[in-house]
Formats: C-alpha cells, structure tokens, sequence
C-alpha cells in the first residue's frame, strides 16, 4: 500500500539504506489496526505485537506491580515507533511491558519475523533496533529514578506542566486515578496533593481535570 510505504519512508530511518527488496518485503508485511480509547495493545508475557508505529492517537506503556500497580513507563504520539512490543526481536527484552491505547489510535504494525529477518541481514536495521530500545530503557530508567528519589510535590508538579506543555493548554482533563498511573503512585496520595497545589494556589480542581493557575510557583517545586 502506498500509503504505507509513504509512512514507513518517513518515520524509519534505515528505509534509505534497504535494498529494494528489502523495501518491498516491509511494505507489504504490515497491517493498520484500530483502538478505541482504555483497549490493550500489548499484554506483556509471551505477546510479541510487532513493531509498532504510531499513525495516529497515543499509547501509554507500563508495567504491573505484584500488587496489580500500574506504573506508567512513557508515552507515545503521532509518528513515534515502540520496539519494545517486539521483544521476540530483541532477546535481551526480558520484561513485560504492557501497552494500551491512550486514546482512539491507529497503528500500523510491522510483522514481527519479518521485521527480526531483516535486522538479521541489515545492519542498519539491527542499529536502529538497538538504539530504540536504548532510547526506550533510557525513559524506564528516568521514571524509575523519579519514583525513587524525587518527592511526591515535585514530581506531580513536572508532570502537569509537562502535560501543558505538551498539550498548549493549561487545562489538563485528567482524573486523579489517571494521573496516579502516569506517575506511579496511589489515587489517594496524588487527591492529597493535588488538595494541596489547591490550597497554595497553584492550580484549580474542575470535574475530571485540573488547571494550572500559577505556573511560575509551580514550576519552582522543581
């Protein structure tokens, strides 16, 4: 499919160093999928998804605590590409990594066997696989180091003005239960802080958001 190829050829940067053939083979193994919004992408043990690029939506990746926590890992936009759904290409993958659709995505999702053929025989390939994965463990570990050693206020504070920078709004139309999973803490301790910042002045509470009203204060919690 033309579209397709269009994509693959933007969004991948070894397309330029596959032979023709090698072209050929990856357009026409790859299949567009739909989510809606909360549906699971990925489940983890023994789920190879392929590799997945995001055509558009948003995709949070995460993993389940012992006790049934969810701590979210990173997020995925428009355009971005997670290797980490194929950890039947890459052995050294030996987590489980949940993935679920943010909002209502459409993916296009490169077979997985095909896509471990080719960085098999293309080195350029094999690179990027590496460097994707690298980049992605990079993001794990700057969650985990957050978890670990940054304080409750300075955390949720990057958090929302992450997300209202991300978004160009200071609205932010997330729950507390969401926010607790994107930060990987409890409902009840970000409801405690959140009381807080409201208290403070930092931001408002409206029914199934949050809005920052003083960025400036909010920013110097971190």
């Amino acid at each position: 499919m033309l579209e397709h190829r269009n994509l693959l050829a933007n969004v991948l940067p070894f397309w330029d160093k596959l032979s023709p053939g090698e072209q050929e083979l990856l357009a026409a193994n790859n299949i567009t999928r739909r989510y809606r919004q909360g549906e699971n992408v990925h489940g983890g043990e023994n789920d190879c998804a392929g590799v997945v690029i995001v055509k558009s939506g948003g995709l949070r990746t995460y993993i389940l605590s012992e006790d049934g926590r969810e701590i979210t890992l990173y997020r995925l936009f428009s355009g971005d590409i997670c290797i980490l759904s194929a950890s039947c290409v890459i052995n050294s993958i030996t987590f489980d990594v949940h993935i679920d659709a943010e909002t209502d995505s459409e993916l296009v999702i490169i077979d997985n066997e095909v896509f471990a053929k080719l960085a098999e025989e293309n080195v350029y390939v094999e690179n990027f696989a590496l460097k994707e994965a690298a980049n992605r463990f990079s993001d794990v570990m700057w969650t985990i180091e957050q978890i670990l050693f940054m304080s409750m206020d300075k955390r949720l504070a990057r958090f929302l003005l992450d997300e209202a920078a991300r978004t160009k709004s200071d609205s932010i139309p997330l729950t507390h239960e969401q926010i607790a999973r994107y930060i990987g803490s409890a409902r009840e301790v970000v409801s405690r802080m959140l009381r807080y910042f409201v208290e403070e002045g930092l931001v408002e509470q409206y029914r199934g958001g949050v809005r920052i009203v003083d960025k400036k204060r909010l920013r110097a919690l971190i």
